[in-house]
């Protein structure tokens, strides 16, 4: 099922775009991130649909500063590398008795220098992939309640750098790499949406993975500028380039993907599947596909949609979060 439709959207497609004509009223969506950015793109066109959003925030000041007199929208406080915060956050939810239609998995960091967690884990794929597992499994009982729940991570073409290492995940006995690590954790959200979708099938929670497009953002915080030049990211004044033919694209672009997974009747039945550009996604394959293209081609990698590999990722994350599905 990994192969395009086609949706009869494009590259091009905004949020709006993908969205129209939907009536979200009386659905509850979670957005990680949804202050900033693709994320904040996202939770906007959602709750203008008539979905009430709740939006966990590391950064209190500054999502409110962004959100604060918007109806539809909730912020609460949370922090992805902060195990305890994302328990309160999810009982506090969980807790209100109420199903939970929606979840965006959308925070995340990018090429960022080398840090640890307080338990020695490394904090791209702590933040990008364990964090969201954790909100994903305690948050479990409100997607139940759903009766046709979605899970939408926030992957990218990334995922190409790098599979998940299984026997050395946060570099502890190989050289750290930041875009090796960028590139890990993307392939872990792809696996995770399928994992996601093995375990929840049943009780009507699907699961899709995405890659949003090239969109200068904060996520590119770690970028210097000439590194940005060097991906032809932003342009000699500075200011972000919008190239849909090299995949490069605005924000209103970017969020259109989410939206088209978290709410497109043309994924009633499917899970599990990687998406570009408001469709889903080809496969690559490694055999044909010389490794200096792999950037710039659409597809997903086998290695990612691996279900034994899935199956493993699984394992592990229960192993370091120390989190079980309900």
């Amino acid at each position: 099922m990994q192969s395009p439709i086609p949706s009869g959207f494009s590259a091009a497609s905004t949020a709006a775009d993908v969205i129209a004509g939907h009536d979200l009223t009386g659905k509850n969506a979670v957005v990680t991130g949804g202050y900033a950015g693709l994320g904040l793109e996202t939770t906007r066109a959602l709750r203008d649909a008539g979905a009430r959003v709740i939006v966990p925030a590391r950064d209190m000041a500054k999502a409110r500063k962004a959100l604060d007199g918007e109806s539809g929208i909730e912020i609460l406080p949370m922090d992805l590398a902060d195990p305890a915060s994302i328990d309160a956050f999810a009982k506090q939810v969980v807790d209100r008795g109420e199903p939970l239609h929606l979840l965006i998995n959308n925070a995340g960091v990018m090429a960022c220098p080398l840090e640890r967690n307080a338990r020695g884990y490394e904090r791209q794929f702590a933040t990008n992939h364990l964090g969201h597992y954790q909100l994903a499994v305690r948050l479990w009982p409100a997607l139940r309640r759903a009766n046709g729940a979605r899970v939408v991570s926030v992957s990218s073409r990334g995922h190409r750098y790098s599979p998940v290492v299984f026997d050395d995940p946060h570099f502890e006995r190989r050289d750290y790499d930041p875009w090796l690590s960028y590139g890990q954790s993307k392939t872990a959200n792809i696996l995770f949406a399928i994992g996601v979708d093995q375990r929840g099938k049943a009780d009507g929670i699907r699961a899709f993975s995405l890659h949003p497009g090239a969109i200068v953002t904060d996520l590119a915080r770690y970028m210097s500028v000439d590194d940005l030049r060097k991906f032809g990211a932003i342009d000699d004044e500075g200011k972000p380039v919008v190239d849909i033919e090299r995949g490069m694209k605005s924000v209103a672009q970017g969020a259109a993907t989410s939206v088209w997974a978290a709410t497109s009747p043309m994924l009633d039945g499917k899970g599990g599947l990687y998406l570009e550009d408001s469709d889903i996604a080809p496969l690559l394959d490694d055999a044909t596909v010389a490794a200096e293209d792999l950037r710039h081609l659409h597809g997903v990698r086998p290695y990612a949609i691996d279900p034994d590999a899935a199956d493993a990722l699984w394992e592990l994350s229960e192993q370091q979060t120390g989190a079980r599905l309900p």
